[in-house]
């Protein structure tokens, strides 16, 4: 009986550990200017062609991202830096960025967000203004990618709701239908499985049907974590955080997204046209931390191009 029962528990291991290295194949990783420069080597850390994000924070100058993004696209990764809406002057200064982005760094993919501004700098204010423009468009900017708030947002619904979020979404889909645009939602970082699941399914349910690129944060002190989750606006699966918490014993323990990622895993497993299409690691607890944790996980990436 004993040999029977670790034979079984062999088996849910085997199937758990396969189950995840498929579901990251692909993933991506964020990163900011000031944290790059502190890497010697990005191809000793990451596999080549992985998808790499510029965060664009405020006050970092367009010539520190396109640098960046010269330097992680001649190393031989897929790079996809931000454009925050509220820190957009104008049309001008919006080509100025694609077109040095584009003839610098040879960069033909975005994620367009409205930034963590309370109120925009200039003309654009959210992401489909930015599309509206047809800038990207016109220079063959091929993917695009858009923000996603599996637990809502309340800078864009204040109520507590997700009406504008939704109804932002809706408009995002129907865009991608009459373009020939890649899009993809790339989403907040989140923290327990069950919400995540119920989100995509409401959004096939309605219609919405951007593949999504869920965002998971890397290992990091819970400490670290919970700090940004608050700053972030992170909802309901901050508990998660709050209940290990109140264990002190593991407070001196990185977390790490190994069952948040299991769970999404074996969804996918068990449902294949589920929507989630890859996993987008936020690196909270160092770039090392959430290269070397990913690696180890996951299978051979996808070609991201």
């Amino acid at each position: 009986m004993a040999l029977l029962q670790f034979n079984s528990r062999a088996t849910r291991r085997a199937t758990e550990t396969a189950q995840i290295e498929a579901f990251l194949k692909g993933f991506s990783i964020e990163v900011m200017p000031r944290t790059a420069e502190k890497i010697e080597d990005f191809r000793a850390l990451l596999p080549e062609r992985t998808r790499v994000y510029i965060a664009h924070i405020d006050g970092t100058p367009i010539e520190d991202m396109v640098a960046t993004a010269k330097r992680l696209a001649g190393d031989g990764f897929c790079v996809m830096p931000h454009v925050p809406a509220r820190l957009v002057a104008d049309a001008p200064m919006l080509a100025d960025w694609i077109a040095r982005y584009q003839g610098e760094a040879g960069v033909d993919q975005a994620l367009l967000l409205a930034g963590g501004l309370a109120a925009p700098r200039g003309a654009f204010e959210n992401s489909m203004q930015l599309l509206e423009t047809g800038l990207f468009d016109k220079a063959g900017f091929r993917r695009l990618h858009v923000a996603g708030h599996p637990e809502g947002s309340r800078d864009i619904d204040p109520d507590g709701s997700d009406r504008n979020v939704m109804q932002a979404l809706r408009w995002k889909q129907a865009f991608a239908e009459r373009t020939d645009a890649e899009m993809a939602i790339a989403t907040q970082f989140c923290f327990e499985a069950a919400p995540v699941i119920a989100w995509a399914e409401r959004l096939r349910a309605e219609g919405i049907r951007l593949p999504i690129h869920i965002g998971v944060a890397g290992p990091a002190k819970l400490q670290t974590l919970i700090r940004f989750a608050v700053s972030c606006g992170v909802g309901p699966s901050l508990k998660v955080l709050q209940k290990r918490a109140k264990d002190v014993t593991r407070l001196v323990v990185p977390f790490e997204p190994t069952d948040f990622i299991a769970e999404l895993a074996a969804q996918k497993a068990r449902h294949p046209a589920f929507n989630i299409e890859a996993v987008h690691f936020f690196p909270l607890g160092g770039i090392r931390a959430s290269a070397n944790w990913a690696v180890e996980h996951a299978a051979r990436p996808a070609d991201q191009t």
